[in-house]
């Protein structure tokens, strides 16, 4: 099509966002070409403080469509090669898992002063915004397969550490940071506190994601300059939000009241079991750091104001840490009150009236035992040493019972710990739904963007489900069984200076060190020296 052919653009407007929309007259097996241009403005911060607008001019004007073209794909081969998992014997599912791959990729920011948006760059749904996910779901793919990546979504909670610092003393929390649950610019952009600001836990999955981002990377200068101020910071709001009790159910011990868990259909409790076992992670790794980091030369403890008596408070804390437990179930208690509850009746509300919040009102959701999500089992997903398999079942079972999945988080973390407890046909059910939830638009709702997270989670569920994966200490642990419907895995992972190859069928599990020094492996419970030849370990293992 000539130039002077085109139809002119009109102005609408989809999704309450300007858009511009041409018709063409198409004709079966006739090629048409067309002409567009596009421009880039400067409206927003980031791009104003990181890019001069005549070298943008500039390299733009100097770069072809086909240049542009190459560039791109050869970037997007590079990411194929470093993060794809492939999948034999489903091809469907193949096809859906590079679908979410592909997503997660596109999402995540890469400049150090943005995040992962919890609809990636796919819809208006959460105005862009970030939230707890980003470290929890998406950020371990990264870490694994793209650790640069990894670090500078870390490094944006870094740069926001002195508006965090200001939302925690609008909180009238004396010292310490609180990051907001719900943002873009580093302020807290959710209306509604209950199950927004109180869900502090959000302090506590950074020092996570920091935490796994090091153990895996070994990146000790990130360590000393940004995550360890990461630590400390979100560890002294613990010390100054939490307190030591002195009623009778929990005397002497650190409580923290008055929040909310990943459950949004449970909000401002005592004791939420998440939050508190997350606080005492991040305590104690506060407390493990610091003293280490506290032997070097580079002063990182004196830069942070740290004294031996603040990092002792650390480590108490954490100790008497209170997790609440319910010795007549033997299961652990999602906060101090949550088995008083009657039960929400499941089986009875009819689907039409799913998710609940969108049909009833939240003090009515709140009055009963119900789950949008995983909460107290997300620990057991996180922390395996926690629970032998009895302990886990009872969990599972409980909690499984009064989780409606409303949420599109919930679906993997309850995979992965059926999986974990051998329950095959379940843990497979839920991967599939996790896997296929924006492909079959399962929640409904992906005209407003797809699920990152959910495809984060889908990621998790190959890797620490089906392919077993934990890091202990400083080794890693592959536990792997793969589902009978397929036939093999594949996949990358970096690893303390190393990458790795990994195949899984169901005869063997095959290594490779394609980059590094050797290094062992933990495989069921034989240890394996990876070095430069392949290693095929044979089933049973």
């Amino acid at each position: 099509m000539k130039n002077d052919d085109q139809p002119v653009p009109k102005l609408t407007t989809q999704d309450q966002l300007p858009t511009y929309v041409t018709d063409f007259d198409l004709v079966p097996g006739i090629a048409q070409e067309v002409d567009f241009v596009y421009s880039i403005g400067f409206p927003h911060p980031v791009v104003i403080a990181n890019a001069d607008p005549d070298t943008v001019d500039q390299t733009l004007a100097n770069e072809t469509f086909s240049t542009l073209l190459n560039k791109s794909a050869h970037q997007w081969a590079i990411f194929w090669d470093n993060s794809d998992v492939e999948l034999k014997g489903d091809a469907k599912l193949a096809k859906s898992i590079r679908f979410n791959l592909f997503h997660l990729n596109q999402a995540a920011g890469r400049d150090g002063m943005t995040s992962i948006p919890a609809k990636g760059l796919t819809g208006s749904g959460y105005e862009g915004h970030y939230f707890w996910d980003a470290e929890m779901f998406m950020l371990p793919f990264f870490i694994f397969t793209q650790p640069e990546t990894a670090k500078q979504v870390l490094s944006y909670r870094y740069s926001k550490l002195l508006q965090a610092q200001q939302r925690a003393r609008e909180m009238t929390v004396k010292k310490g940071v609180l990051f907001p649950w719900r943002t873009i610019n580093g302020t807290e952009a959710s209306a509604y506190y209950p199950t927004g600001t109180a869900q502090v836990h959000i302090n506590a999955d950074i020092a996570y994601a920091v935490d796994l981002y090091v153990r895996v990377t070994d990146d000790q200068d990130f360590l000393a300059t940004q995550g360890l101020p990461l630590i400390i910071e979100t560890a002294r709001f613990w010390l100054s939000y939490g307190h030591y009790a002195t009623d009778d159910a929990h005397h002497g011990r650190f409580v923290i009241n008055d929040v909310t868990g990943p459950d949004e259909y449970t909000a401002m409790v005592n004791n939420n079991y998440y939050t508190n076992r997350m606080a005492q992670h991040n305590l104690y790794l506060a407390a493990h750091y610091a003293r280490r980091l506290g032997q070097t030369d580079n002063n990182v403890i004196g830069k942070l104001g740290l004294t031996t008596t603040e990092i002792d408070a650390f480590q108490h804390a954490a100790d008497q840490m209170y997790l609440p437990f319910d010795p007549n179930r033997q299961i652990k208690k999602q906060d101090d009150t949550s088995t008083e509850k009657p039960v929400w009746p499941i089986a009875e509300t009819p689907r039409t009236q799913f998710p609940l919040l969108l049909h009833y009102h939240p003090m009515t959701i709140y009055h009963y035992q119900v789950n949008k999500q995983a909460d107290t089992v997300m620990s057991d997903f996180l922390f395996p040493e926690d629970q032998d398999q009895a302990q886990l079942k009872r969990d599972y079972d409980y909690y499984e019972a009064i989780t409606v999945h409303d949420s599109s988080l919930s679906r993997a973390i309850f995979g992965i710990l059926a999986h974990r407890l051998d329950e095959a046909d379940k843990s497979y059910q839920y991967f599939m739904d996790t896997a296929l939830t924006d492909l079959t638009d399962a929640q409904g709702n992906v005209g407003d963007g797809i699920h990152a997270a959910n495809m984060g989670g889908s990621w998790l569920s190959l890797i620490y489900g089906f392919a077993g994966l934990e890091i202990k200490d400083t080794t890693l642990h592959l536990h792997p069984k793969l589902p009978t419907e397929w036939l093999e895995m594949r996949f990358k992972l970096w690893f303390q200076h190393r990458h790795i190859g990994i195949t899984i069928n169901h005869q063997a599990v095959i290594l490779e060190n394609l980059k590094g020094k050797p290094i062992t492996i933990q495989i069921g419970d034989k240890q394996v020296t990876l070095g430069s030849e392949r290693v095929t370990v044979p089933f049973p293992i």
